[in-house]
This record gives structure tokens, C-alpha cells and sequence, in this order.
């Protein structure tokens, strides 16, 4: 397996992340996105949308990260990780659907804003932020892991940008039982850590 990443994109550190706790050998390829690497028509006959991280495996292109994640857990058949019955690969989607959404339109995009200098407005993603972290939390009460009692690739697709909220000025300091959770997720064996970049509440610390 080839993927090809940026080091600083949760989304590619989710499909690395996801590779290494499975110990699985690949190529990592970085990709140049600040020289306009991932618009150049090489990178964009394997995605047409121009975002990482992209995986190639024996001629199957698959682009984007929740689509990696399910992709890697049904080829190696790990059903401990993405599950077969109705229920329970209902409810790991129902969490690809949030960190499709909710995460990535608040932790992720408040980040995007110190770490990229994307133009959203820091209060909105900020508050978006807060809601959905709310929502964790409470979800969280009283269990370890999103769905079923071991860790799934929900888990995963929501760990990189929760981890690093605190860059986007998303404090997480109130949040008990996440911050639990994130370092249940940092104490699997071959957990890959996710870049730290000194901005928004990093700077500050």
C-alpha cells in the first residue's frame, strides 16, 4: 500500500493513524500541498478533488480518509474494528458522518484558521466546536470507546482533530471524559501521534 499524506492534515493523519494501530506495512508519501503539489495533474488523476490523503493499493485508488478507513478495515477483514452487523456498522457510519460534519466544519475548521489562515469565522467554529464537544462528552459518560465496548474506526476518524482542538483556541480543559478518551486512544498499541503546531491555545501553553 502507498499513502499519500501532509503532516499537518488530520485527515491524512487519520488514514496513518488507522495503518499503524493495524500494523500495516505502506509507503508514505508526502505530498508538497504549499507548492501546489496536490493540483498537479499527476496527484489529481489519482483524486480529482485535490486532497490528501489518497491510498493506492495494487491499482485500487481510494480517496478520502473515512473511505480509507472503511476500506482498510473490510480488505484485512478486521470486523473488531469496523463491524458487520446492521447495528453496529450503523452506528460506526452514524460517527464517520459526524467527523464528515460536525468535526470538520468545527474543531477542524477552527484550526484551519490559525494553523492555515483559512478566512471562517473563529467564533462560529469555535462555538460549533464546543457543542459538538459537548455532545461527546455526555456520549461519553459512563463508557469507554463511540461505539461497543473496544475501539472502532469511529473512534479514529474523530481522534486528530479532537486531539488538536486546542490550536483552533478550543479549549478542552472542561471536558473530562474526552480528554480520557483521547488518551485511551493514545495508549493503543502502535498509536501514531499526530504533529503538534504551536498555535491558538498551543502558543499560549
Amino acid at each position: 500500500m502507498k499513502l499519500y499524506h501532509h503532516p499537518l492534515s488530520g485527515h491524512a493523519h487519520r488514514a496513518r493513524l488507522f495503518l499503524s494501530l493495524l500494523g500495516v506495512a505502506h509507503e508514505a508519501v508526502e505530498v508538497d500541498l504549499k507548492a501546489g503539489a496536490h493540483k498537479r495533474p499527476e496527484f489529481l488523476a489519482l483524486n480529482p478533488f485535490g486532497q490528501v490523503p489518497v491510498l493506492y493499493d495494487d491499482g485500487t485508488v481510494v480517496s478520502d480518509s473515512n473511505a480509507i478507513l472503511v476500506y482498510v478495515a473490510r480488505k484485512l477483514g478486521r470486523t473488531d474494528w469496523l463491524p458487520e452487523d446492521a447495528e453496529g456498522e450503523a452506528a460506526v457510519q452514524r460517527w464517520l458522518s459526524v467527523a464528515a460534519g460536525e468535526l470538520a466544519y468545527g474543531p477542524a475548521a477552527a484550526r484551519l484558521v490559525t494553523v492555515f489562515g483559512a478566512k471562517f469565522n473563529p467564533e462560529e467554529v469555535i462555538g460549533r466546536a464546543h457543542t459538538l464537544l459537548g455532545r461527546l462528552e455526555a456520549h461519553l459518560a459512563g463508557r469507554d470507546w463511540l461505539v461497543g465496548r473496544h475501539p472502532t474506526i469511529a473512534d479514529v476518524a474523530l481522534y486528530s482533530y479532537l486531539a488538536r482542538a486546542p490550536e483552533g483556541n478550543v479549549d478542552l480543559s472542561g471536558y473530562a471524559n474526552v480528554n480520557g478518551y483521547l488518551r485511551r486512544i493514545e495508549a493503543l498499541p502502535g498509536f501514531l501521534p499526530f504533529v503538534q503546531t504551536p498555535a491558538g491555545l498551543t502558543a499560549a501553553a
